[in-house]
């Protein structure tokens, strides 16, 4: 009975860190996907309430996400907000098909170069648009239409008198400048109060201290009158070739940016893993529910997750209860939201535009796996940004697919011996990205307890998706207390061996 109150303590405690952490990224994010707040809140809601139920990944909180803001905010800007709910609707159905068909481990298959690529593609789109948001003006659909539209948008700050512009400028400063310094200065014992809630707080407060001319968020009296159901009529517009593109779109980088959340998240705790196929499921019936409700496209977003567990969440009721939370407020203190200026949303989104570029991650595959993965990755980046979203992650994708090719009729043979003490795995053959589902099959299906013996002797080649899926799971597993060896060989090939040197460092 104690241990349960104990536990009960510790996700009420988490669930308000992550209520702090989602209400500030909730505004920002409608804001930059250019739709009313309160659809980014009724997605909070249901990313907490409905998802966390059922959720496969009990302590990932799923919600509104800056991955999908720049395909939002395009797609509203060509056909309109009406069609949105409708594409959200079968977006969740493909979501839920694909968790019931069992491809959530093909989902991981994607080459981490492509997703990062991606990611970071985003980012530089999200902060090329906020920019303009950050001094009073309205972003372009495209990163290319933002830089242009830089010169107008700066011309009206240093017009040479005090503007609107001007002032928002001023105002989206000082929030971005309290966000980073109190996520680089702030005291330990308040290391768990979130460095965007400090940014808004500030801009707001200046704001409505000197009653400063500039937008602020513009809330409904009521969360009902946020919420807009589809027509029948505008199911009819899906059958246009854009709008089945986006639909695709939303379900395949909602359900990759979630995996690859849910797999960050579990290198992050010792408790449950995540059953991603029934992951997939639950992120399918949310982002359907939120289409039947008019809200914005949700996914698993890891710095809400990481939030929870470093606040000390035991179970999904900590994500259940964050949900609850912003149902209260937007519920009882609808006016509290009405004071909070948009440049300081822009301050946050910028933040996290830039987190998303992860330059960190560039180096590590440069360093682990040579420029093949970093080209890739470049390439990924620069046509999202340049072009769209669907031209850079194809092309990323055939660029990874070609690397593999002199592979493809070379295939992977896992040896599974077993006895009463431990398991011992002989990995032959090549292994490719088209072999980590396989790999993740038989990793997962290892009963716990049993010392787990890896002998890659056999591999002549790995590719960067297959090492860092491998060496992800050994490093998870060794974390959670299993106890795990690999054998060496001094007649490794190049890449194998890097991968197989480490497999072999132990976590500190």
């Amino acid at each position: 009975m104690e241990k349960t109150s104990s536990a009960l303590t510790r996700d009420i405690a988490s669930s308000i860190v992550v209520f702090l952490v989602a209400i500030p990224l909730c505004l920002s994010i409608a804001i930059a996907s250019g739709v009313p707040v309160a659809m980014g809140l009724v997605s909070g809601i249901v990313g907490g309430i409905v998802i966390g139920v059922i959720a496969g990944s009990p302590l990932q909180v799923s919600g509104p996400a800056a991955g999908l803001a720049v395909i939002v905010f395009g797609f509203v800007e060509e056909y309109g907000l009406v069609l949105l709910g409708p594409v959200l609707i079968v977006a969740g159905f493909l979501q839920v098909l694909a968790g019931y068909l069992k491809l959530g481990s093909w989902f991981r298959a994607i080459s981490p170069a492509v997703v990062h690529g991606m990611l970071a593609g985003i980012g530089i789109l999200i902060v090329l648009g906020q920019v303009h948001v950050l001094m009073d003006a309205k972003p372009a659909a495209g990163g290319v239409e933002n830089v242009a539209a830089m010169d107008e948008t700066i011309g009206k700050v240093f017009s040479g008198s005090l503007s609107n512009h001007s002032m928002a400028l001023m105002i989206g400063l000082i929030s971005l400048l309290a966000m980073v310094g109190w996520e680089k200065l702030r005291p330990a014992r308040l290391r768990l109060v979130p460095g965007a809630l400090i940014g808004v707080a500030a801009g707001t407060l200046l704001t409505v201290g000197l009653n400063l001319p500039i937008a602020r968020v513009q809330v409904p009296a009521t969360l009902l009158e946020g919420i807009r159901l589809p027509t029948m009529e505008s199911f009819a517009g899906l059958a246009q070739p854009g709008v089945i593109a986006t639909v695709l779109i939303i379900a395949v980088i909602a359900s990759a940016e979630t995996l690859l959340s849910a797999a960050a998240v579990d290198r992050m705790h010792d408790g449950e893993r995540t059953r991603f196929n029934k992951e997939l499921v639950a992120q399918g019936v949310g982002n359907s529910l939120c289409g039947l409700l008019g809200a914005l496209p949700v996914t698993g977003v890891i710095v809400r997750s990481s939030a929870n567990i470093q606040a000390g969440a035991a179970t999904r009721r900590s994500t259940i209860f964050h949900g609850v939370w912003i149902l209260a407020l937007v519920a009882l203190l609808p006016q509290l939201l009405g004071i909070v200026p948009l440049t300081a949303l822009a301050a946050v989104l910028l933040v996290t535009g830039w987190r998303l570029v992860s330059l960190q991650h560039v180096r590590h595959l440069f360093d682990h796996h040579g420029w093949v993965p970093v080209a890739v990755w470049g390439v990924t980046v620069s046509l999202v940004v340049v072009q769209d979203l669907l031209v850079g992650v194809a092309v990323g994708l055939f660029l990874s697919i070609m690397e593999i090719i002199p592979f493809l009729r070379r295939k992977l043979h896992i040896d599974h011996h077993e006895s009463d003490e431990s398991i011992q795995l002989k990995l032959k053959g090549v292994g490719t990205c088209r072999d980590v589902p396989a790999l993740l099959a038989t990793l997962e299906s290892l009963p716990d307890g049993k010392k787990v013996l890896i002998a890659p002797a056999g591999l002549h080649y790995v590719d960067h998706t297959y090492a860092e899926t491998l060496t992800e799971w050994v490093t998870r597993e060794r974390r959670a207390g299993r106890p795990l060896e690999v054998s060496r060989s001094n007649e490794l090939a190049p890449k194998v061996a890097s991968m197989v040197d480490r497999l072999c460092v132990k976590p500190a």
